[in-house]
């Protein structure tokens, strides 16, 4: 459930580095996070991130905003994704697994940067709180929950890899949700991605076509609903 973080040598790196982290974080504009856009595991809000990695592509606008963590980032083998989660006062993270195809093959790492008390992380029977400068190991694959009962925002730089205890698959392909999918059409769309961003991500489509017709339904649904009414 959870892992020992010493058995991976990027966390002593990166816990002896976490104040710089900490600062690249304050310094981005509350605007530059975004709303995750699953809210039915928590609510119309309170669960924000800032995007480094995204399936294993660099971020280059965002990491060009936190040179000194992307530098940090680039010394993890097997990163998939990175970036600062922020859970706001009383969000409820509510008990799910993370996506099929991905999340058997990864491990899940949060530092803590911003932690009030009052805030933990089950992974299955297993709770855990943050701390400031520390870190926790978790797998994605197993049931958790995340809270904030306190009146601060938590933050954690959370990062996930390929989890060096099985076989490296060949060719991750998770599920994703409509709803994420969506989001990152439009990130496509917004940022110019490099050319294996754009093939991995057009592989995907091709092989999940039921998923990409439904996140179009959503966003037809919401065109409609924005549409002035006759």
């Amino acid at each position: 459930m959870f892992h020992d973080p010493e058995r991976f040598a990027f966390a002593a790196r990166l816990k002896a580095q976490w104040t710089v982290v900490r600062d690249e974080l304050h310094a981005l504009a509350r605007q530059e996070f975004q709303s995750w856009p699953e809210h039915y595991h928590y609510g119309e809000r309170g669960w924000d991130t800032f995007d480094l990695y995204a399936f294993g592509h660099r971020q280059a606008e965002n990491c060009a905003k936190c040179p000194r963590t992307a530098e940090l980032l680039q010394q993890i083998p097997g990163l998939m994704m990175a970036g600062f989660s922020r859970l706001g006062p009383g969000t409820h993270i509510k008990p799910h697994k993370g996506y099929d195809g991905y999340a058997g093959h990864i491990l899940r790492f949060h530092l803590g940067l911003d932690v009030p008390g009052n805030c933990a992380l089950r992974v299955g029977t297993q709770t855990q709180s943050w701390a400031e400068g520390e870190c926790l190991v978790f797998d994605d694959s197993i049931e958790h929950e995340a809270w904030n009962r306190s009146d601060r925002e938590r933050t954690v730089l959370l990062l996930d890899f390929l989890n060096p205890y099985r076989k490296r698959p060949w060719f991750l392909n998770p599920k994703f949700s409509p709803e994420l999918v969506n989001v990152i059409e439009a990130k496509q769309q917004r940022q110019r991605q490099t050319w294996p961003a754009r093939l991995s991500w057009r592989v995907w489509k091709a092989l999940h076509p039921d998923i990409v017709a439904q996140a179009r339904q959503i966003r037809e649904g919401a065109r409609a609903t924005r549409a002035p009414s006759s």
